[in-house]
């Protein structure tokens, strides 16, 4: 059995409203679940580096880098050729925030991106370890002292 491992690298964009609550970028994807922007590190890339990229790709949009989040790992099967191949995978994720852009210039690889309240987003996501990590998100954005909008 093959076994493949990969790295990923991700983000968790935010943004403040005019009403002060905080609204967090989710990307659908063509089977239409709701995911945290994310994708493979390229050769010597650095994980921050990639998660900026990901995240200017799937979303449209810029953003700067707030600090690193706690990864998740997982594991996968992929058809490659005649063979179902394993995949371990861990991807690092980065709290952003949003310095511009716009949602509708995402790249082909989403259907859309999209912003939704923080705590809607977690309920959103379809996948519990980035649930996990959007919980992450939450608690590092209630207990900052600074506003969020930097």
């Amino acid at each position: 059995m093959t076994t493949r491992f990969e790295i990923s690298a991700g983000g968790v964009v935010f943004r403040q409203t005019e009403t002060g609550a905080v609204e967090v970028v989710l990307v659908a994807t063509p089977d239409g679940r709701w995911a945290l922007p994310k994708g493979l590190v390229e050769k010597g890339e650095s994980l921050e580096a990639a998660a900026l990229r990901e995240v200017q790709e799937e979303t449209g949009l810029e953003a700067e880098v707030v600090e690193r989040l706690d990864p998740i790992e997982y594991w996968y099967w992929w058809k490659e050729g005649d063979q179902q191949v394993r995949h371990h995978k861990k991807v690092y994720f980065f709290l952003m925030a949003c310095r511009g852009g716009d949602v509708a210039r995402h790249d082909r690889e989403v259907e859309e991106a999209r912003w939704f309240p923080l705590d809607e987003a977690i309920h959103q996501a379809a996948h519990r370890t980035e649930r996990q990590v959007l919980q992450q998100a939450a608690e590092r954005l209630r207990v900052s002292k600074e506003p969020v909008h930097r």
